[in-house]
């Protein structure tokens, strides 16, 4: 076990700032807004022939550190990426969310079309493809400040009774393979449930782009209930397009979110990029999906399929199910008991305080066989923002050094780190991870029994905790 004593806790967290720009230069994106986008777009070019000289010389910039700040690169020809940063986390940590930004913009314009875009254009400025769809790129930065479940490439279930989830999961599952790719059940910003074909795995970057589409504030506000849009998970086909059939279940800010995304292991077609802008209740591609903190249901159908030619013509097939199914669970009562649940915070939240550990304060526990992380609510000392920030880059630390992803000499299994105001652990073994925070008063040997008592609990939970064995079709 490797130990770092004493680390000062920096209460500052400056914002983030993050670029995304071509290999000519030309700005793509920035996450500043007024005079301080302006401010910074001289910087682009500078970015631009700092990564050439590295190109040039048959090597890649990986970032730049300056005192405190650190520049992370990220090269995704035709585009790059930059972040700069001062909150003291790996290098990994902002590569990491670099390439989830390359990610979201691959979900509105494919690999396929930069390519072809940049090879006849080396100078295209693709803002105009990606106009309305930045408040996109601004939501997902925000999530990842403190998201967990993107910093450690797990999904993030809601905490559920087995039985109810069970019955959910068997009323929606879909009647026919040829419309219909996923189906995925979200409330409160989590998975409810997840079914898929029998071969084919879900990767949890693909199921995050989809939330922050669905989550995104422009989607949030939107007034129609259900949505239908063209989108991109980079992960299963990067050079095509598939439909997503996005409808909220019910209004209230904690009700779930049905999204399902229609397709086949076929579906490759690239269609024209459709802005993520706008809303309609019509079945249109390009209406705008749902909220976050609604209940939706979601869909999605390849772009073109042989029997499926038409869009909308699979649009009615997925809505005529959509309806016969909700119309299930509402007659079961499944629907009430999980609107009930999601709008009861204990029913689906849990506080260290339920398991009873003395000095325990927040943990992070993944079951890597599902990919899936589960948590306790962040309270004292970690309810201020400054305080989460903080609490959330030392576990990332500890991610980054059991995982040696910054190029350290090898892993870990077990890494312990002692501020002035808490004692961390990350702990690695085959069935999971767990990252603990502790008070610093605790002996090593008393955070060791701390982490094992959460391994026993999370045991006894874990039917309620992780999504398991979820219906395939």
């Amino acid at each position: 076990m490797a130990d770092v004593q004493h680390v000062p806790g920096d209460p500052s967290h400056p914002r983030r700032q993050y670029f995304v720009f071509s290999d000519a230069g030309k700005p793509v994106y920035i996450s500043a807004d007024g005079p301080d986008a302006e401010r910074f777009t001289t910087t682009f070019g500078v970015m631009q022939a700092l990564i050439s000289v590295f190109i040039d010389d048959g090597d890649k910039l990986r970032c730049i550190n300056a005192g405190g700040t650190r520049i992370t690169f990220l090269q995704r020809a035709p585009l790059y990426y930059a972040c700069v940063s001062a909150w003291g986390e790996p290098e990994s940590v902002t590569r990491t969310h670099l390439d989830y930004l390359h990610l979201q913009i691959l979900s509105i314009v494919t690999a396929a079309q930069l390519r072809r875009i940049f090879e006849r254009r080396t100078n295209f400025d693709l803002r105009r493809l990606l106009n309305g769809a930045e408040g996109f790129l601004s939501s997902l930065l925000e999530r990842m400040e403190l998201d967990l479940a993107l910093s450690t490439s797990s999904l993030w279930c809601l905490r559920l009774d087995l039985g109810l989830r069970k019955r959910i999961a068997e009323a929606l599952i879909p009647p026919s393979k040829k419309e219909i790719l996923y189906v995925v059940l979200m409330a409160r910003g989590r998975v409810v449930t997840l079914i898929r074909p029998r071969k084919h795995s879900v990767h949890p970057a693909d199921i995050h782009i989809l939330l922050n589409t669905v989550y995104a504030p422009s989607i949030v506000n939107a007034p129609a209930a259900t949505s239908w849009i063209p989108m991109c998970l980079p992960k299963f086909n990067p050079s095509g397009f598939v439909n997503a059939y996005i409808s909220f279940l019910s209004r209230p800010d904690s009700a779930p979110v049905h999204v399902s995304v229609a397709g086949s292991d076929s579906a490759s077609q690239s269609i024209a990029p459709s802005s993520h802008s706008g809303s309609s209740s019509s079945p249109l591609p390009g209406s705008q999906p749902a909220s976050p903190s609604r209940a939706s249901f979601a869909e999605s159908a390849p772009a073109e399929q042989p029997a499926y030619d038409d869009p909308q013509v699979v649009l009615a097939c997925i809505s005529a199910w959509y309806e016969s199914a909700t119309d299930r669970l509402a007659a079961e009562g499944s629907l009430g008991s999980l609107i009930t649940a999601c709008t009861t915070e204990l029913r689906t939240e849990y506080s260290v305080a339920e398991l009873g550990i003395p000095g325990l304060r927040h943990f992070v526990y993944k079951a890597r066989a599902q990919v899936q992380v589960t948590m306790p609510l962040f309270e004292d000392p970690y309810e201020e923002v400054d305080e989460r920030k903080r609490l959330v880059t030392l576990y990332q630390k500890l991610h980054d050094a059991i995982h040696a992803r910054s190029g350290q000499g090898e892993t870990l299994k077990l890494q312990y780190i002692k501020t002035e105001k808490e004692s961390v652990m990350g702990w690695i073994t085959q069935p999971f991870e767990l990252y603990i925070a502790l008070s610093p008063l605790l002996p090593k040997t008393a955070v060791i029994n701390a982490a094992n008592s959460v391994t026993r609990w999370i045991k006894r939970e874990e039917g309620k905790l992780f999504l398991k064995d979820a219906p395939v079709f």
